[in-house]
């Protein structure tokens, strides 16, 4: 895991928002895909920093988190 520092050109990625994220999307995260890499950020702070995990620890990840 890394956090990606802000400042980098993110522009063209497809940034989903959580299904969860309520209908002024004040909370919520947001993911995009990139080869070999998921990228997760703030939605309040889309110029922030980034998280960056392997696809398989984000697929671990949501599959624990749809159990709890």
């Amino acid at each position: 895991m890394t956090i990606q520092p802000s400042g980098e050109d993110f522009s063209a990625l497809t940034w989903v928002k959580s299904s969860y994220s309520t209908a002024d999307g004040a909370d919520c995260v947001e993911v995009a895909h990139t080869p070999g890499t998921v990228l997760v950020r703030d939605s309040k702070r889309p110029e922030g920093a980034r998280l960056a995990v392997t696809p398989d620890a984000w697929t671990g990840f949501v599959a624990h988190a749809a159990i709890v």
